[in-house]
C-alpha cells in the first residue's frame, strides 16, 4: 500500500448534521464525503497555522523576556498604516 494511501474511517455525527451535509452537498453538486474531506482539510489547515502562530508568538515573548527588545504600538501603527497606503517601508528599528 502507498504512503498516501487512503482508508476508511468512521466518524459518529447526529441526524441533523448529516442532513446539513447532504443539503450543502447536494446544493455544490459534490457528495456528502467529499464535503467532509474538505472540511477536515481545511481545518487542519487553519488550525496548523493558528499552531504556528501561538509557537511564533510564544517564542517572540521569550525573545523579548531575554533582551527587552520591542517597538512600540504606536510605532507598529504608523508602519502598518505606511503599508496600508502601498508604502513598501522597512518595519521600525526594535530598541530597549
Amino acid at each position: 500500500m502507498t504512503e498516501n494511501a487512503l482508508r476508511p474511517v468512521a466518524i459518529k455525527i447526529d441526524e441533523d448534521t448529516k442532513a446539513r451535509v447532504k443539503r450543502l452537498a447536494d446544493a455544490r453538486q459534490r457528495s456528502s464525503h467529499w464535503l467532509m474531506r474538505e472540511a477536515i482539510a481545511q481545518y487542519l489547515d487553519r488550525e496548523e497555522k493558528r499552531e504556528a502562530f501561538r509557537r511564533d508568538t510564544l517564542k517572540a515573548w521569550e525573545a523579548f523576556r531575554e533582551n527587552g527588545l520591542h517597538v512600540t504600538a504606536d510605532e507598529a501603527d504608523a508602519w502598518m498604516a505606511q503599508l496600508e497606503q502601498g508604502n513598501d517601508v522597512e518595519p521600525p528599528e526594535c530598541h530597549a
